[in-house]
């Protein structure tokens, strides 16, 4: 799965619609947190629930918007 877009954000907690790289499923309104653990460990291993793949290997993790030391 992958990020299609996030649609709200409170400091690092947020909620986006995350898309199938292999089939094109779409989850409306998933969870997430803005940090590079989620980002490039929790998603790329997010099962699609309509054909049950991963992602790539290609995957490219989105950055995230504060700094792993920054506090917000």
């Amino acid at each position: 799965m992958k990020i299609k877009e996030i649609t709200s954000q409170s400091r690092r907690d947020f909620h986006a619609d995350y898309e199938c790289e292999h089939c094109g499923h779409v989850i409306k309104d998933g969870y997430g947190y803005d940090d590079d653990n989620f980002h490039k460990t929790v998603i790329p291993k997010m099962k699609c629930p309509e054909c049950n793949k991963i992602a790539p290997e290609s995957y490219r993790a989105l950055s995230t918007k504060y700094d792993a030391n920054q506090v917000v």
